[in-house]
């Protein structure tokens, strides 16, 4: 076997592996299954932890029941309503807790409802955010809200981007407080905490925010979760620069005695931070107003099986007649790169970070960024990611040309190895060194064929991240059939490759990796193609390699995000073109038919012996 051989099959093999060893780690994503409802009674998820207001600010048993309590279902509700948020928020408790996402449905089909993001307690897996105060010096636990104290609308209507509401409450003991909530355009939240105090002595207390999320079934699952590994979601949070990602069993963890409070995870932050929790595609984020010091936790409580992030500002002292009040923000939506950005902008410290990059994020973050760009102008994510690959390909030429001009310098020198070879006979090390010092001479790089294939891997593997974690490829539509880039080819033998009406296999299912859509198909096809530019291996071993290679590639690769796979295809296209070009100015010209013809004709010799 010759070096030029052995260098191919080893890029080859090492490909093959790496993406063989992704495919078994990181099989495509299942659909989650649909939990069974599971009700919860109003006293026991009404019951919320909240931080501890002594001096040292850690996170420890709730506060005293609120006095005034009413059913979920029978308290009154502030409709919130703006260009893409509606839902409404609980008087009891002053809770935002019921939150749709207007631009975004669960799906593709037809009638499909729109997102749920937060939902009330009562639903499953109930889901919301929580204001408050935890009682300090000169303070019970009776003269602050609880959870579900019932306040009053002291102001506005309808919570929307231009018309705010009040909430008050009097605790009858000189203390008044109100809660301001705003909303912007977008998905943030504003409140503003304040409390008047009425009575002849100093008190004091701290201002907190909790999100809350309530699991379901004896290990606190939560419904929605992908449960994919390469997807973090979970607690998610910056503390002074440092990001700090905690999936849901860790979580978990933290609770030792399930007879006991919940274990907490605490974050002191001196200036710049914020907590919440991620999914796939959404997430909730407590955003204390930037430069202020505060404490964040996370916990779950496994007796009720709630999740809990807090954020805990230092203790407020109030004088006699005076009025003290805080503010800050909540984050309730889509993870949208330039709508996080724009936040980012306005101080909320490496909010971007807050999408899944992943280790890779030198190579995901510039080509997503590429990719929005692109997309913005053309307008199509399909035909995006075909001009993502021209772009990576031109970046990449000045390799690719040093590897395609040394692969045909190599077809050139093909006659004077074989003579070094029947030269030398039997002795190896003879033909090696002769080989070398023909390289040397000709100034051959024997390993630059690797080098393209080498680079295409992280790429590869940094682009899959892109379409699977943002939510600009989710349910991106190209042209007929393909109406969302992030999941597999909905087209099917089955089908007719989607000229029938009726669908094709589940996604994910052994059916739908066998009876492959038409872009799998395509993409052995342009492997294939790229293999013809030369001649089969002498061989019969490394023959067989190459033969089955691109067909064994279409069935791994067939369950894959179809835009994941539109770009390898529009990759093969342009690397046959750029490879056929190269070596066709290297006086090397490549006989693609001539070698399908005999490729065909070895074929049908095999099949014959």
């Amino acid at each position: 076997m010759d070096d030029q051989n052995k260098n191919l099959i080893l890029a080859t093999a090492l490909s093959f592996l790496v993406i063989l060893v992704w495919f078994v780690l990181f099989p495509p994503p299942e659909q989650a299954p649909v939990s069974e409802q599971t009700e919860i009674s109003t006293t026991e998820s009404g019951e919320v932890q909240t931080p501890n207001a002594s001096g040292t600010g850690t996170v420890g048993e709730a506060t005293a029941a609120a006095e005034e309590t009413l059913p979920e279902a029978q308290a009154p509700r502030v409709q919130i309503d703006t260009p893409r948020l509606k839902g409404s928020l609980s008087l009891s408790g002053g809770r935002i807790d019921e939150l749709f996402l207007k631009d975004y449905k669960t799906s593709i089909k037809e009638g499909a409802p729109i997102v749920e993001l937060l939902s009330p307690v009562g639903s499953e897996s109930a889901y919301y955010a929580l204001y408050g105060w935890a009682p300090g010096a000169g303070v019970t636990g009776t003269d602050v809200p609880g959870p579900n104290t019932l306040w009053t609308l002291e102001q506005g209507e309808t919570l929307s981007v231009d018309t705010p509401v009040t909430l008050a409450w009097d605790n009858d003991n000189g203390l008044t407080f109100r809660r301001t909530i705003s909303v912007d355009e977008n998905f943030m939240f504003s409140v503003t905490q304040s409390v008047e105090n009425a009575t002849q002595s100093e008190v004091g207390m701290a201002p907190y925010g909790i999100l809350a999320r309530h699991g379901i079934g004896e290990d606190g699952d939560l419904p929605d979760l992908k449960n994919f590994f390469i997807l973090h979601e979970g607690v998610i949070g910056m503390a002074d620069g440092t990001l700090a990602e905690v999936d849901y069993g860790d979580v978990r963890d933290f609770d030792i005695d399930p007879t006991e409070r919940a274990q907490a995870e605490v974050y002191q932050v001196k200036e710049d931070g914020w907590i919440g929790f991620t999914d796939h595609y959404w997430m909730t984020t407590l955003i204390p107003e930037p430069g202020s010091a505060f404490k964040a936790a996370a916990k779950y409580d496994a007796r009720r099986k709630i999740y809990q992030t807090e954020t805990v500002l230092p203790t407020l002292t109030v004088a006699p007649g005076d009025t003290a009040e805080v503010t800050t923000r909540l984050f309730a939506g889509a993870k949208e790169w330039e709508t996080i950005r724009e936040y980012q902008s306005e101080g909320v410290q490496k909010f971007i970070d807050s999408i899944d990059w992943g280790w890779f994020f030198f190579l995901t973050k510039p080509i997503f960024w590429l990719l929005h760009n692109i997309n913005a102008l053309i307008g199509n994510m399909g035909w995006s990611i075909i001009g993502l690959t021209l772009i990576i390909k031109a970046i990449l030429f000045p390799l690719a040309y040093k590897s395609y001009v040394s692969m045909a310098k190599m077809k050139e020198l093909q006659p004077q190895m074989e003579a070094l070879k029947e030269a030398a006979g039997d002795d190896r090390q003879k033909v090696q060194q002769g080989m070398m010092e023909l390289y040397k001479k000709e100034k051959v790089n024997p390993a630059a064929g690797c080098l393209p294939i080498l680079m295409q891997i992280p790429i590869f593997f940094s682009l899959y991240k892109v379409i699977f974690v943002t939510i600009e490829l989710r349910q991106a539509p190209w042209f007929g059939p393909f109406q969302d880039l992030s999941a597999p080819d909905p087209t099917s033998i089955m089908n007719f490759f989607g000229w029938m009406p009726w669908a094709g296999p589940e996604p994910g299912t052994l059916m739908a990796t066998v009876l492959i859509g038409i872009l799998p198909l395509l993409l052995g096809i342009s492997m294939w193609l790229q293999q013809k530019l030369n001649p089969a291996p002498t061989d019969a071993t490394q023959a067989m390699i190459f033969a089955w290679m691109p067909w064994v590639f279409m069935f791994m690769l067939g369950s894959f995000a179809s835009g994941l796979v539109v770009y390898w295809i529009a990759n093969n296209t342009i690397t046959f073109t750029q490879q056929y070009l190269i070596m066709r100015s290297q006086g090397y010209k490549p006989d693609v038919f001539g070698n399908i013809k005999s490729g065909f004709k070895r074929a049908s010799k095999t099949g014959d012996k």
